[in-house]
């Protein structure tokens, strides 16, 4: 069986013109560009003959039917999604990974023992659209929190639950917590996605397979108050500085981090705004500074020991800049390791199609995380991608899609029959 590649190509030409921003790619979360490409990938399915089916949250499902359909299914899939200005191939390759996979079963008459479906994911990149963590797959797995659908939409101000009717989809079958996957529907979850990290690119290695997703502490709020006053008339002593009070904790917070490192601690620590407020000005000392910041690791004990050095520093930056620092609400997001079953069946596929691989952690979250949490075996595979992830820039060579995707059939042959 050889992953029609061809198809997938063309799906990811389909969805470049569709989402194409003028600098680089936006399908916005529940949004016309998400529905654009889910309606491009729906197309794709119904081409292959596989049984379509939309969930009330809006997931999509392609399946291959099996001999025996009362086998929980195996589903290999990703989301549709993009942050804004990103890029075409961060979660869409493995939605047409899955296609591929399964288009070159189709084309070869294969007819697994199990059924086979691709699943595209709604709204993954929430992050950059609505502050919540996996809304699309929490959904499909009955554990998305109701309160979520009052969340809103910074660019249209509108709720989840708004965003959701209005592309025809029923927020209240979330309030009720029905769940579409279920461990004894949902054999295993596997996800090839884009690595988003220059790791395997600098290795020369085209495939990782993945130990575990990083678990997360965020704050999407913070903010730092001083005084404003004249930046002429106004001696240090005098000041309470919010943009150097700011500076001084993105500073030592790094160094917090470095000393973590030598400690063993694996994790990253990122400021993703820095900025003081509107009011502020040339001619100004600046009265309020905001930030954001977003800690990750698979190990919680380290996301905890960066939070410790942060409240030890606030209140000692506070004191001497003679400012007040506002942390604001805190959101968090669980880690999840990989099934090691399926760790070894994928690396297993990979030592028998003679493709390199590494076995490595991820750096950013994904759904996997959410299928775990619901009792359902998970595994993902790594793309090697350049330039990164989250820009326009991001280069995934189809040598190394093709292999992936040759490492995911063998996997799923092996697995559904």
């Amino acid at each position: 069986m050889v992953p029609d590649l061809a198809l997938a190509h063309s799906l990811f030409h389909g969805l470049a013109e569709r989402g194409y921003d003028g600098v680089g790619i936006t399908r916005d979360a529940y949004g016309p560009g998400e529905q654009a490409a889910h309606d491009l990938a729906r197309a794709a399915g119904e081409a292959l003959r596989l049984e379509t089916e939309i969930d009330p949250a809006g997931n999509l499902y392609m399946t291959l039917p099996g001999r025996d359909r009362a086998l929980p299914r195996l589903i290999l899939g990703s989301h549709l999604d993009s942050v804004i200005r990103g890029g075409n191939f961060d979660g869409a390759a493995g939605v047409l990974a899955g296609l591929a996979v399964v288009g070159g079963m189709v084309a070869a008459g294969h007819v697994p023992d199990r059924d086979i479906t691709v699943l595209a994911v709604r709204a993954e990149e929430a992050g950059s659209w609505f502050p919540t963590s996996y809304p699309g797959s929490h959904a499909a797995l009955g554990r998305l929190d109701p309160a979520a659908l009052a969340l809103r939409r910074p660019d249209t101000g509108r709720t989840l639950a708004e965003h959701m009717r209005a592309l025809g989809f029923d927020p209240g079958w979330v309030e009720a917590g029905q769940a579409r996957l279920t461990p004894a529907n949902t054999a295993a979850y596997v996800e090839l996605h884009i690595e988003q990290g220059p790791v395997l690119d600098r290795a020369e290695i085209p495939v990782g397979i993945v130990t575990g997703i990083p678990g997360a502490r965020r704050l999407r709020a913070g903010r730092v108050l001083g005084d404003y006053n004249h930046s002429g008339a106004t001696p240090r002593r005098y000041r309470a500085d919010a943009a150097v009070a700011l500076a001084e904790l993105a500073y030592r917070l790094d160094e917090s981090w470095a000393q973590l490192e030598t400690q063993g601690h694996a994790l990253v620590v990122t400021f993703c705004t820095l900025a003081t407020a509107p009011e502020a000005g040339f001619g100004k000392v600046a009265g309020e500074a905001g930030f954001q910041l977003d800690v990750r690791s698979v190990s919680p004990v380290s996301v905890d020991a960066l939070f410790a050095a942060l409240h030890r520093l606030v209140p000692e930056i506070a004191a001497r800049r003679g400012v007040r620092f506002d942390l604001g609400p805190e959101t968090r997001a669980a880690g999840a390791a990989m099934d090691p079953a399926l760790q070894a069946a994928l690396a297993a596929a990979a030592r028998d199609l003679g493709i390199a691989h590494r076995v490595m952690p991820s750096g950013g979250g994904h759904d996997p995380a959410a299928f775990v949490a619901a009792g359902i075996p998970a595994a993902m595979l790594f793309v090697r991608n350049q330039n990164g992830s989250h820009n326009p820039q991001e280069a995934m060579r189809m040598e190394d899609f093709a292999a992936a995707c040759a490492v995911l059939g063998r996997f799923a042959v092996g697995f559904a029959g």
